[in-house]
């Protein structure tokens, strides 16, 4: 049978416009990148009236992205630049009162903190740091502002090389390092140091340093009620290093003095807020029990740390963000429903109420669910909010809807875009629905089957949702229709469901993505005979996983994937946390419990043309991964190819426009090369071809 009629842009209609005077490419192309802006960090005034947002834009001529701050008229939608000029701006936050704005920015140098007076315009640089502040707050009294920053040290040091005379070009000096994570996707090898705390006058002045020692004491920091300490979340302990997913939330006196410990329990605390009467603190976190992925509850405790209680212990999804109601009776706070990020306002006895839904992320790539919010006073709440054929603008929620205030981009309705199904999939596997849907090619045609491309999310405990995503867009272009899905493991349906492959990934899951397969088969769209696969990270495992358990498809992508988990639990960034949460053993403990779990382990039934793809400075799963495979199946003498992304790591490895660009269409040039011609009239309903399994 068919599905019901293709979802239009119904919660974000599009005026109609003028017919150009030439035609141009009706289907979205990469160029299109270029034209892309989408709306982050909304942060609504302290009246509801205003809301200052970062608006991320793509320079054509430098291939990056530029942030600068907006103000939108809550009433009238109107829009106007704030700070766009040369450089780079963002975190716009909002004194108490409403009257000034604080916001990081940069002009070539090191990003400095600024406070705009809003009645005059007038704008003072009130730091001269060496390094970036983040997560900056003001106090209550509107008197200072907290922030985060990177201190260096000099670091570990193993002898010395003799003298240099004067005038001489020597090599670097040795590189010592002693530290348990000492390189991060996206930060590269870390330089000696650490974060502390510090706060600033808000009128300028020297900044004063709260935290000390070797250890992080970094953000999202808090104020008192009292304006006279700060809240921030740590590990201060000696072996923080290596007791991961540990942290307490802490309070420090600007009179000076040692942090004092709030929280004690094992697992972390972070997030701290304090109710407008300064007599409680909201905070998330976890019993931290080894799991690979747990959900956040919501909790609350007196501002001296006792009468700790969850509030959201009946609630079975994760909450971020906490964020007091004025009248400290709730505490709003996000979280993730089906792969769509919803607002929600929880009592202090627990009752949870929807206040906002359809929140997106800034991500464009892939349609990753996400999203942000901020409240005013009045309880207005901003949120960024988008859909699949929309990034994210900046919208204000009433009454459990969301208005969108911001049209970003407008000129994505000249194209003829991709257009979403929603697909019904049970698992194969133990009957479980499992949530998937379909973008299809532009111009759809009932009557005719089209090549279908299964594209896996990462994570893998994450989500897709109904969302915008360039890869699906111009792979719908190119005349592929796109099935994505959130099999087992996903968040945003309960700790059970991401539990389903706790220590057992990759898993059943692949059972989850082939009854997608077959459920899409089944619409009577998708030619049978010309089925693809691709994902990144954790979908690039289940990609290189598919290809060694079947051979239907009849090519594959595999986007910087894990191939051999022994070797990857030593080189990923995050190798001290790998034990116990994806394996309770270490790999020299278990050697054929990782093998068993590693797609290497499959590489020998693997016929189908494999691309591989990776950033070449991918520190989460280490490029050493994608190699592997690639070198895996020369030896074999199977059809593959190695991309790789030059300066980019794992999460940036779309970042910039036209590698994205780029990327989408080497893949697309890969499945191309393997596409038979597609039938054009309807193929019967059923199941389709059936797998072909290995061993």
């Amino acid at each position: 049978m068919l599905f019901a009629a293709l979802l239009a842009a119904a919660s974000f209609p599009v005026p109609a416009q003028a017919a150009p005077a030439s035609a141009p490419n009706r289907y979205f192309t990469g160029a299109d990148l270029f034209n892309l802006e989408v709306a982050t960090d909304p942060q609504i005034s302290p009246d509801g009236r205003t809301i200052a947002y970062v608006r991320k834009s793509n320079d054509i001529m430098t291939d990056k992205a530029r942030q600068t701050i907006w103000l939108v008229d809550v009433a009238t939608g109107q829009q106007r630049p704030l700070v766009a000029g040369a450089g780079t701006y963002f975190t716009p936050r909002w004194s108490p009162d409403g009257a000034r704005l604080a916001y990081v920015g940069t002009d070539g140098g090191a990003p400095q903190l600024f406070v705009r007076w809003m009645a005059s315009g007038d704008s003072a640089r009130i730091t001269g740091l060496p390094d970036s502040p983040d997560s900056i707050a003001w106090s209550p009294d509107g008197r200072r502002i907290a922030y985060g920053m990177f201190i260096p040290d000099d670091g570990a040091h193993l002898g010395m090389a003799p003298a240099k005379p004067e005038g001489a070009k020597w090599a670097d000096p040795l590189q010592v390092i002693d530290a348990v994570t000492y390189r991060f996707d996206g930060a590269g090898y870390f330089k000696p140091g650490y974060t502390q705390v510090f706060w600033v006058p808000a009128d300028g002045g020297a900044p004063t340093q709260l935290t000390f020692g070797a250890t992080n004491a970094g953000g999202p920091v808090a104020w008192t009620a009292d304006s006279r300490a700060v809240l921030f979340s740590a590990d201060l302990s000696k072996d923080w290093e290596r007791t991961i997913n540990e942290s307490e939330i802490y309070r420090v006196s600007l009179d000076g003095g040692a942090p004092v410990a709030l929280t004690s329990r094992r697992g972390p605390d972070a997030a701290p807020a304090v109710s407008p009467d300064g007599r409680q603190i909201a905070y998330v976190g976890f019993d931290y029990d080894g799991r690979a992925s747990q959900q956040a509850q919501l909790s609350v405790m007196n501002a001296d740390g006792s009468n700790r209680r969850v509030l959201t212990a009946n609630f079975d999804r994760n909450v971020t963000n906490p964020v007091w109601a004025a009248d400290g009776r709730s505490i709003y706070v996000q979280y993730d429903e089906r792969g769509s990020n919803r607002v929600a306002r929880v009592g202090l006895d627990g009752s949870v109420r929807d206040v906002a839904t359809g929140l997106t992320a800034s991500g464009l790539d892939r349609p990753y669910s996400g999203g942000e919010f901020s409240v005013s006073r009045g309880g207005a709440v901003a949120v960024t909010a988008g859909d699949q054929l929309h990034p994210s603008d900046v919208g204000i929620a009433s009454g459990g809807s969301v208005r969108r205030l911001t049209h970003l981009n407008e000129q994505l309705s000249a194209n003829v875009m991709g257009q979403p199904q929603k697909l019904n999939v049970v698992s194969t596997y133990d009957q479980r629905p499992i949530d998937a849907w379909m973008i299809m090619p532009p111009d759809f045609d009932p009557a005719k089957t089209y090549p279908l491309i299964l594209e896996i999310h990462g994570g893998p405990q994450a989500a897709y949702g109904p969302a915008f995503s360039t890869d699906h867009q111009l792979y719908a272009a190119d005349g592929y229709i796109v099935l994505y899905t959130n099999p087992r493991g996903s968040t945003s349906y309960g700790q059970a469901f991401t539990d389903l492959i706790e220590k057992d990934y990759p898993g059943h899951d692949y059972d989850d993505l082939m009854s997608a397969v077959d459920a899409a088969i089944a619409t009577g769209h998708v030619d049978q005979n010309n089925l693809f696969v691709t994902g990144g990270s954790g979908g690039g495992v289940l990609t290189a996983w598919i290809v060694g358990k079947t051979n239907r498809f009849r090519a594959a992508a595999s986007q910087k994937p894990v191939i051999e988990l022994a070797s990857f639990a030593l080189t990923t960034d995050f190798a001290a946390a790998f034990t116990p949460g994806w394996r309770k053993e270490r790999p020299w403990e278990d050697p054929q419990g990782y093998w068993k779990y590693s797609p290497l382990s499959l590489v020998g039934n693997i016929k189908t043309p494999t691309l591989v793809v990776v950033g070449s400075d991918d520190y989460r799963t280490p490029v050493s991964q994608a190699e592997q495979l690639y070198m895996a199946l020369q030896l074999r003498n199977i059809p593959t190819a190695l991309v790789k992304v030059p300066g980019v790591g794992h999460g940036a490895i779309a970042s910039r426009p036209s590698q994205a660009a780029a990327k989408a269409s080497a893949i697309l040039a890969w499945f191309d090369r393997y596409r038979a011609k597609t039938v054009a009239s309807s193929v019967p309903l059923g199941q389709g071809t059936s797998a072909v399994t290995a061993r």
